[in-house]
């Protein structure tokens, strides 16, 4: 069971139809109970990263969303979601984020249309098995302000350019940041949703 955490995001119906789609059985939900049953757990995210944290911890999600990383089950985090997994974020100065990834997430520089918004291309930094069957430079759908800055280069799976080479997804073991929205990236995205549900 694929469980996706519930703390009343914009977007969790239609990534749950998207993994749906890619054969995963999904359940939306608020409950650390069924985060600490869950096979794999996906952290979707619309919104700011401070007042997402605000509402993790409100419901009591941060603990059980570490101890299931912490196990080594999948973990995916899908754009703010993703954001989430690292240190800090500029939007929202002193506020800790989840420190999965050591790094922070820092706001495109002046001058840039932001937020970033349609389609660009990704190019693979690592044999992540997200990429399984996707091809290099393939294009999926972008809609965000800030991206994230890892400290360690090698957990950054692929780059986008956009004023700038930046790291548009990382992976680490059993935990997986997507800066774009794969629910909204066709072809491709739902083949990134199939690869996470397979593993």
């Amino acid at each position: 069971m694929i469980v996706m955490v519930d703390y009343q995001a914009g977007n969790l119906r239609s990534v749950a139809k998207a993994l749906e789609v890619s054969g995963g059985a999904v359940r939306v939900s608020g409950d650390w109970k069924d985060l600490k049953n869950a096979d794999k757990v996906v952290l979707p995210g619309v919104g700011a990263f401070g007042r997402t944290v605000e509402a993790l911890r409100e419901r009591d999600l941060f603990g059980p969303i570490l101890e299931h990383i912490g196990s080594g089950r999948p973990f995916l985090g899908i754009c703010l979601g993703a954001q989430l997994l690292f240190e800090e974020s500029a939007e929202s100065p002193g506020i800790p984020g989840l420190a999965v990834f050591r790094g922070k997430c820092v706001r495109f520089s002046p001058g840039l249309k932001v937020p970033h918004l349609g389609w660009n291309r990704i190019r693979r930094k690592t044999d992540s098995p997200l990429w399984k069957d996707v091809p290099d430079g393939a294009f999926f759908y972008f809609a965000h302000s800030y991206y994230f800055r890892p400290k360690d280069p090698a957990v950054t799976a692929g780059e986008t350019e956009y004023g700038g080479v930046y790291a548009s997804a990382v992976w680490l073991e059993n935990v997986y940041g997507l800066q774009f929205h794969p629910e909204k990236s066709q072809k491709w995205g739902l083949k990134v949703l199939e690869n996470f549900v397979r593993l």
